[in-house]
């Protein structure tokens, strides 16, 4: 508890927020090199997951590769890379390792989306003339969103708690005042550095929930008059469909023809 209320009063001093060392420093080093490294994490990934994801084909394959990515340990890689070459070009280092922990979950959880997206609802969708990249963006697209958004969520928070080792081989970010704190034995300052990680990682997480609410293109149909997912699905499908068809008569000629 003592440590515990110290970290609280070194975090209201404010000459440890100022200057080079401070805490508003470390946080724009240590946002700036987790965004970067998440925006070419996704930049890499989700082409390769939801391309593969649409032809069903070589996703499996993708995904295990992917996953060997989580058996090697961050801090490892970290110092490995750190006694290359690499490391004369400031923070790249750090974001090479955050960016190949970041692959997978964005990887995965978007392919996955794609495939799980309702089969009887694309093969609708395809039924009523939509080309395979109208498929893609009115149909398998808003289904797998929800589980896409959940990859980048994940690989967010877990990237934002793990830049914290990048200041034990020398980089900058929040973990610069955990390691600061350890070397001037100051509990308190240990403590303070622990509690703005977690509350920078909750920070993001809840932000990123409320873009994925934003920004689901079935949030109409999830919570309208439909209540299901699948029928949002359809609902996406028919009305593509019908703008496809140039008009709700050539959407609708053959389905009076099959009746």
């Amino acid at each position: 508890m003592n440590a515990l209320t110290g970290a609280f009063d070194w975090l209201g001093a404010g000459k440890n927020w100022r200057g080079d060392t401070g805490v508003q420093h470390r946080l724009i080093e240590h946002l700036g090199f987790t965004g970067l490294s998440m925006l070419v994490a996704c930049l890499i990934a989700l082409p390769v997951a939801l391309w593969l994801g649409h032809l069903g084909k070589g996703g499996a394959l993708a995904v295990n590769i992917s996953n060997i990515g989580r058996a090697i340990p961050t801090l490892a890689l970290l110092a490995l890379l750190s006694l290359t070459p690499l490391r004369e070009h400031g923070e790249t280092p750090t974001l090479i390792a955050l960016v190949l922990f970041a692959i997978p979950p964005v990887l995965t959880n978007a392919y996955i989306g794609m495939r799980e997206a309702d089969r009887a609802v694309v093969e609708a969708a395809r039924g009523m003339g939509m080309s395979g990249g109208q498929v893609f963006l009115r149909v398998e697209l808003p289904l797998a969103f929800p589980l896409l958004m959940t990859g980048i969520r994940s690989a967010a928070v877990q990237t934002v708690a793990t830049a914290t080792l990048a200041a034990i081989p020398g980089g900058g970010g929040l973990g610069r005042v955990i390691t600061a704190g350890f070397n001037l034995q100051n509990t308190s300052q240990v403590v303070a550095g622990a509690l703005l990680v977690a509350a920078l990682a909750l920070l993001v997480e809840g932000l990123l929930v409320l873009v994925a609410r934003w920004a689901d293109p079935m949030r109409h149909r999830r919570t309208g008059g439909t209540g299901t997912e699948t029928d949002g699905g359809a609902g996406a499908a028919a009305s593509g469909g019908t703008e496809s068809g140039g008009g709700t008569g050539a959407g609708a000629e053959p389905a009076a023809a099959a009746a």
